[in-house]
């Protein structure tokens, strides 16, 4: 269905390639029945942003949306697992899936990245789209509020996908505007040392969680 591969590409990043590919987009956007009016309004909004800003702009608002904090991550097990084991084994599943069904990953790709599986789901009939779109409802929704929370256009994306699963969009107007501080951001991407640290350490200068 053309439709996961028009929001897998404006979920990843944006490559000059992609934006050369905006219209096109915005045709399967109007043509998609599965788009409703108000989700489609915002898709062309978005779809209007990326192509409106120069690369090196869009490239930065990326970065600086998805890839600074886990609340926007678009990695789906990241949401589940963190960085526990259960995650890689989670995607080791989910390779499997793809790879049963004849579909392949590149290898800078992680099975559960969004615009990856949205890619898959391109491939595959209506229903199969709409039961792991709702099998991740849960996750979806959490992405939205956070996009939400920041006034982002990217948020129509995530809606978009919620009303395909079956499930309610968030409601802009119940999400009081909100934005992560460098600290946060920090805290939530720190990496914890592999070994504790045995030396005695003065309190005021205990900085993990």
């Amino acid at each position: 269905m053309l439709l996961f591969k028009a929001l897998s590409a404006l979920l990843s990043y944006p490559t000059e390639e992609m934006r050369e590919a905006l219209t096109e987009i915005a045709d399967v956007v109007r043509a998609s029945p599965l788009v409703a009016p108000r989700e489609r309004e915002g898709l062309l909004a978005l779809i209007a942003e990326i192509g409106d800003r120069d690369l090196f702009a869009a490239e930065e608002h990326y970065v600086d949306l998805f890839d600074r904090g886990r609340a926007l991550s678009l990695n789906l097990f990241e949401h589940l697992h963190g960085d526990s084991r259960d995650r890689g084994a989670a995607m080791v599943e989910l390779k499997r899936i793809y790879e049963a069904a004849g579909f392949e990953l590149s290898a800078r790709e992680l099975p559960d990245f969004l615009p990856a599986v949205l890619e898959y789901l391109s491939r595959r009939e209506l229903a199969e789209a709409r039961d792991m779109l709702a099998d991740c409802a849960d996750i979806l929704t959490a992405i939205t509020r956070s996009l939400v929370a920041r006034r982002s256009r990217y948020a129509a994306a995530l809606q978009a996908l919620l009303v395909i699963a079956g499930a309610p969009p968030v409601d802009v107007a119940k999400v009081p505007p909100a934005r992560e501080s460098a600290e946060t951001l920090d805290r939530d991407w720190v990496e914890r040392p592999a070994f504790a640290d045995t030396a005695p350490v003065a309190p005021a200068k205990m900085q993990g969680r």
